[in-house]
């Protein structure tokens, strides 16, 4: 017997929380039941497939002591979307820095195996004093 639609969306939700939470933990291990091996990520003008694209966003040196909020999140069928912040600690400066985004997944047997999404990093950059505190003309 098959779960209901809405078992499935809460399921699926508790995947992406807990996908979230390893920026914090940095426990890549646990993608291994979270994500598909061959996972689909869209975003930032790149497409690429691999278990190591969401473990390079973990592990991004210069940055550390991760909190995560969860913003929003609506989960429907084998969709989640979830809006957050990131706040980190800038390692060179000390200093926290933040990032929003939005990330859509979409999920199969309790596995992340695609996701599309967007987080602001210039923001970031321009909080790191990386880039011009207003955009330059194009």
């Amino acid at each position: 017997m098959s779960d209901s639609a809405e078992a499935v969306s809460k399921r699926n939700a508790e995947v992406v929380r807990r996908y979230l939470r390893v920026f914090e933990t940095k426990e890549v291990a646990e993608f291994q039941e979270l994500l598909a091996e061959d996972i689909l990520v869209h975003g930032a003008g790149t497409h690429g497939q691999g278990r190591h694209y969401p473990e390079g966003a973990v592990l991004t040196p210069g940055l550390s002591n991760c909190r995560v909020q969860v913003d929003d999140l609506f989960s429907a069928g084998d969709r989640v979307t979830a809006a957050f912040t990131l706040t980190y600690t800038h390692d060179r400066s000390g200093r926290d820095l933040t990032m929003t985004g939005v990330k859509s997944y979409r999920l199969r047997e309790g596995r992340i195996v695609e996701f599309w999404g967007e987080t602001d990093l210039y923001g970031l950059l321009r909080q790191a004093g990386l880039v011009p505190e207003q955009i330059p003309p194009f």
